[in-house]
This record gives structure tokens, sequence and C-alpha cells, in this order.
């Protein structure tokens, strides 16, 4: 069969099987064994397939990602996010949908002991929801404000998407962590202003939270010491180049690990909490890997039929103006992200976008940052955005269509500051350019 017709019926393939139910991975891998075996044969599959999944994982830099997920669950059990809530609270509380802004400030604190969007969204929202219901605010801005918030865990370092994406690109993992650290910080301020402005037009009552005195909010910020200890040990390791990613997320997880052991909140359970951390982070793990395998399969069906390259080339010389090009790729993220998870849409369409996007001479860091900053995009929009129905399972209370609608808001918020990356380029790119460890 020629190429062509071979990575349609392959590709059909993958979509009919997840239809059926079929996990991403195997649905992955099953096309990507039909599809070499329709260009060559069984026996060079078998051949070619017998120690892949072993190279496909056996990486050093991979080690990282069940560092860092255990480092979340550390922190998660260590009561880190309560105590963060209550610092936000205390700081931003007063204004109009103030606890909503606690809520996502919150969240980016969080994400910068977890590199979970999931983990993140259901920490925050436990804390968060009650205290927005209480305080008589719009289920749709609560639920919403939570559910987006989730989504700065994939941006802000340590990410296990971004780790992701230089795992598959090749790119330099510690330049990839250090380039989020803007985009997340802008996603914060465009998420904080967007509520401010959503929160004064809503009619529900809101009850604000009483003005605290600066002595109070800066004394406030030793319960924050944890954040701030574990992101300078981790990110602060990796720009100044004391540490490579990998023991970085080394030293971020033995830190956890004894901030988990001395707190308080978890003693009366520590057994019980340290084995449901190591438990998490080995089924994320290993969910993790799967996809990366069955990926890795496809991705070889089409390097085989030099489909990449053969896409790379024909845009390359469309005429079309190179920014007009990425612009198109990135779109294709939207329909992704309304039926697949983050890690299967870099997977299926990273092998054909990302040789596009080199031979055009852009930098692959601020493509990965707008890649995943697209994939944040996904986790929030239905059918399957699954910080949408992490925050379902929390406030039961509040219907699944009511959370997507107040979800929607912040999706015009992400795809504000989406633009503002894609035309401002050094917003991605001047830390890891400068950089002490490079």
């Amino acid at each position: 069969m020629d190429y062509i017709s071979a990575t349609i019926v392959a590709t059909c393939l993958i979509f009919g099987l997840m239809i059926i139910g079929t996990p991403v991975f195997a649905a992955l891998g099953i096309a990507g064994v039909a599809g070499i075996t329709m260009i060559e044969n069984l026996d060079f599959v078998l051949n070619r397939l017998k120690s892949f999944s072993y190279h496909q994982s056996a990486s050093y830099l991979l080690t990282v990602i069940p560092l860092f997920i255990l480092m979340g669950a550390f922190a998660h059990h260590a009561g880190i996010g309560q105590r963060l809530f209550g610092v936000a609270r205390k700081w931003v509380g007063h204004w109009p949908g103030g606890l909503a802004m606690a809520s996502v400030l919150t969240c980016a604190g969080f994400a910068a002991t977890s590199g979970s969007s999931v983990a993140t969204a259901a920490t925050v929202g436990s804390v968060a929801i009650p205290e927005m219901k209480k305080a008589g605010y719009d289920s749709r801005l609560s639920a919403g404000a939570v559910a987006a918030g989730g989504v700065l865990g994939v941006l802000i370092p340590p990410s296990i998407l971004l780790i992701f994406y230089a795992a598959l690109t090749e790119v330099s993992a510690g330049k990839m962590l250090v380039a989020g650290v803007i985009p997340g910080i802008l996603s914060t301020l465009v998420f904080m202003l967007g509520i401010w402005v959503i929160s004064s037009r809503l009619k529900t009552c809101q009850e604000h939270s009483p003005i605290v005195g600066w002595r109070e909010r800066l004394v406030s910020l030793r319960d924050a010491w944890q954040v701030m200890l574990l992101f300078l040990l981790v990110l602060g390791g990796i720009y100044l180049g004391f540490v490579t990613p990998t023991e970085a997320g080394a030293v971020g997880a033995f830190a956890a690990f004894l901030m988990l052991c001395f707190s308080k909140q978890a003693r009366p359970n520590l057994k019980r909490n340290i084995y449901e951390s190591c438990r998490s982070s080995i089924t994320t793990t290993v969910m993790i890997l799967m996809t990366m395998i069955g990926a890795g399969i496809f991705s070889y069906f089409l390097s085989l039929a030099q489909i990449p390259q053969v896409i790379a080339n024909s845009v390359v010389e469309s005429g079309l103006q190179p920014m007009l090009i990425i612009a198109l790729l990135l779109l294709i993220y939207f329909p992704l992200g309304m039926f697949l998870d983050a890690f299967s849409m870099l997977v299926i369409t990273l092998p054909i976008m990302f040789p596009t996007v080199v031979s055009l001479g852009y930098d692959p860091i601020w493509f990965g940052i707008l890649a995943v900053k697209m994939c944040e995009i996904g986790l929030i929009t239905p059918p399957v955005g699954l910080n949408v129905y992490v925050i379902a399972g929390i406030d039961r209370n509040t219907p699944l269509t009511q959370i997507f609608r107040g979800a929607w808001w912040f999706v015009i918020m992400e795809i504000v500051t989406t633009l503002l990356l894609f035309f401002v380029p050094v917003l991605v790119t001047w830390l890891p350019e400068n950089m002490l460890g490079k």
C-alpha cells in the first residue's frame, strides 16, 4: 500500500478505536503497528518492536516525571493548598470576586509544587468552593475559577507537560521549565483581571472578606514558606545551574516528604498519606509512559512514511506567511482539545508540527509554551474537559452544564493570554535565554 493511503487508514483507525472506548495509548499503538505492516510487513514490525518499549521509556530525563508528581502528592497531603488559600484570601479577599481571585492565586502557588492540573484543581477546589458558596458567589464563577486555575498546573513549573514536550522534541528540559514562569504569571494576572470584570457585572450578591491590614498580610506570608522553598529549590536550582531537572525533582520530592512528615495535619495518618502519595504517583507515571510508548509506535510509522517531512516541506513552500502557518497549527489544538487529553494531543501532533516549526526557523521553546497553552484550553472545554469533571465531583450541587458555562469565560481569557504570547515571543524566551546553567 502507498504511504498516503496507509497514513489515512491508520489515522482513521485511531479515532475509530477511541470512539469504541479503546484507551488512547492502545489506539495509537495498534494504529502504528497496522500502518507499519501496511507499508512493510509483519516480520519487520515484530523485529523493530521487540525492544521498542525499552528504548522509548529508558530515558534519564523521564525520571523527573514521577519525582515531580510525588512532590505534588506530598505537598497536597501536607495541607499546603489549604494554607495558601488562607494567605491569598487575606491579600485579595476584599476585592470584587476576591475569593475567586484567591482561588486562582492558590492554584498558581500550588502549581509551583505540583505538575498536574487535575491535582491542582482538586486540591484547591475542595478548600475554595465551599468558602465561595458561603459568601454567595455565583456557582458558575466559583466552579469555573477553580477549574481554570487548575490549568496553571501544566504551565507553571514544575510542569509534567513541559517535561513531556521536552522529551518528545529533545529540547532542553531546563529551558522549557524556566520558560513557563512568565507565561504562568501572565495567565494568573489575566484570570484575576477577568474575574474582577465578571464580578462587577454579575448581580449575584457577594460577601466580601474584611480588609486586612498590611502587617497581618505580611505576617501571613509565613504560611506560604513551603511553596516558596520548593519553588526556589526546584526552579532556582535549575535556573542557576546548580542542579539538572532530574536532580531538582529529587531534591523537591525529598523536601516535600520532610514537610509531610512534620505536618501536624498529616501526622495522624502519616503512613496512609505516604502510601496514597506513592500510589497516585505510580499510577500517573504509568499512564504517561504507556501513552509515550503508544505514541512512539505511531510516530515511528509516520517517520517511515516520511509524512512529517512531506508536510513540513509543503508548508514551507506554500508561500503562506510563517506566522500564519504557526497560527493555523495552533488552531488545530482547539478541536482536538474537545476530545483528547493534553498528553495525547502532543504525541499525535508534534511528530508533524515540530519539524514544520523548526524548518520555519521559529524557537521550539516558544512554540512549546504556545502548544501547552492550547492544551490548557482543552482541559476546560466540553465534552472532555477533565478539570471541569474534577470540579463537578467536588461541587455536586452545581450542574455540569453550569460549570462548563463558567469555564467558557476563562477560555476567552486563555485565548487573550495566548495571543499576547504569540505576538510578544520575548515573554517566553527572555528567561531561558538568560539562564546561568544552560
